[in-house]
């Protein structure tokens, strides 16, 4: 066999053995992508798109333990949401909760951790200094109270009720803590269109009937048109 044909015959040798083992590795690859695809279905809502309660918390403290005192934790409860879901339908219901979680990613932005916890609940932990918490949560809930166009083209009004907790207004970066003042007093400004913005007093308000009932002197900002 000349040279020539032994270099080809190499060359074929070569590309054959590339080729059989790139078989097993496409396989492996295309089965990584449908585990990743997977995996991150289990960490979002199917409806909304926005994290689950598991993915939701770990971003969010990592956000807390980053940022600090700089941190805001946001509660969000839909008004009225039960009359819109059984007088125009789930399907209505569906339209407004995406609507609610697409504004409240646009106002967060992407390096936020933004949950629904359930239902019409929703959770947003962002880096948000004080010195721009009232304009900042003034624009959510106007962007909160802007009706919805519904896909049969009906338009319905919503709201929501905003409540806020700050890591140096409370004295801790534990989350649930955190979490359960904003709660506090999100339930201190229902259906009042306005965003509240807990005291330290909010940190030890006892819990009524699974709900923690709000004290005085809160800071509200923000009211709709």
């Amino acid at each position: 066999m000349s040279s020539l044909l032994r270099f080809q015959a190499r060359i074929g040798q070569r590309a054959l053995l590339l080729t059989t083992a790139a078989v097993p590795l496409t396989g492996w690859a295309v089965h990584a992508v449908a585990l990743h695809k997977q995996l991150a279905a289990t960490r979002r809502d199917p409806l909304t798109g926005l994290l689950r309660r598991d993915a939701y918390t770990a971003r969010a403290r990592r956000l807390l333990a980053r940022h600090g005192d700089d941190t805001t934790v946001i509660m969000v409860d839909a008004d009225r949401f039960k009359e819109i879901n059984d007088g125009l339908g789930h399907a209505a219901g569906d339209t407004v909760l995406a609507s609610i979680a697409a504004r409240l990613t646009a106002w967060a932005g992407p390096r936020a951790a933004i949950g629904r916890l359930g239902g019409d609940e929703f959770a947003v932990v962002l880096d948000l200094p004080s010195d721009r918490r009232k304009q900042r949560l003034a624009q959510l809930i106007r962007m909160l109270h802007t009706p919805v166009t519904l896909d049969d083209d009906r338009t319905v009004d919503v709201a929501a009720s905003v409540g806020a907790a700050t890591p140096d207004v409370i004295g801790t970066r534990d989350l649930t803590r955190l979490q359960k003042a904003a709660d506090a007093t999100l339930y201190d400004g229902k259906h009042s269109g306005k965003a509240v913005l807990a005291t330290a007093a909010h940190a030890t308000t006892p819990s009524v009937n699974g709900r923690r009932a709000g004290r005085p002197g809160t800071a509200v900002w923000g009211r709709a048109a």
